[in-house]
């Protein structure tokens, strides 16, 4: 079946990789690296693998306020010296070294010039979204703390095709996180694990979506 719509992860797909991001964070703050990893393995693992909920979880979904979970943070974290962690500011600081990956907006631009449909899907974590390029880039935006869903449930699939009045074997999925994108698969959706922009614009123009 033709592609008629690109849905896409915002950070890690569009940005520039979560990991670097947060290794600039750790350095300025002074954080012990280790000890942060620890943390967010078993908060992340248990925010996938169905675990109940945790901070994660909450912060997704928006049943968990974001300065309440950088309290819960900070409280898991030193620094290198030993000290407590300011929990004031802490998401925007974790994501200050976002960069855009102008490729992938280019790749995006151009899909929808020729007629394919573009969605955002993203599992929000408090952060500040680029907004003022969102009209001109998206037919639908779906912030997850925003709907009350996150990925990988599939209501918030779902909900993203309702909003782009598609079928899901018509559409195809960018995330550079696993879960998701079986979860995408899981209900006829295409997937594309994006690791590289090279990578994932050679896959949709070998689907026809880019020329």
């Amino acid at each position: 079946m033709t592609v008629k719509a690109v849905i896409t992860d915002w950070g890690g797909v569009l940005t520039s990789p979560l990991p670097d991001a947060i290794a600039t964070w750790l350095a300025a703050d002074r954080i012990d690296a280790d000890r942060y990893r620890t943390v967010m393995r078993a908060w992340v693992k248990q925010a996938y693998d169905g675990g109940g909920v945790n901070p994660i979880h909450g912060l997704e979904d928006g049943t968990l306020d974001p300065a309440e979970f950088e309290r819960l943070l900070a409280a898991e974290l030193l620094t290198v010296e030993g000290e407590p962690v300011a929990a004031a500011g802490l998401i925007a600081r974790m994501f200050g070294a976002f960069s855009p990956v102008e490729p992938m907006y280019e790749a995006l631009r151009a899909a929808r010039a020729a007629g394919t449909r573009t969605a955002l899907l993203s599992n929000s974590w408090g952060n500040e979204y680029p907004r003022d390029l969102f009209a001109d880039l998206f037919d639908a935006v779906v912030i997850s703390c925003e709907v009350g869903m996150r990925k990988p449930d599939e209501r918030i699939f779902r909900h993203a095709l309702g909003l782009l009045e598609l079928e899901p074997a018509e559409c195809v999925f960018i995330d550079d996180i696993e879960h998701n994108i079986k979860a995408a698969e899981a209900l006829g959706i295409r997937g594309i694990l994006h690791t590289a922009p090279e990578s994932t614009i050679a896959e949709l123009r070998a689907l026809n979506v880019l020329p």
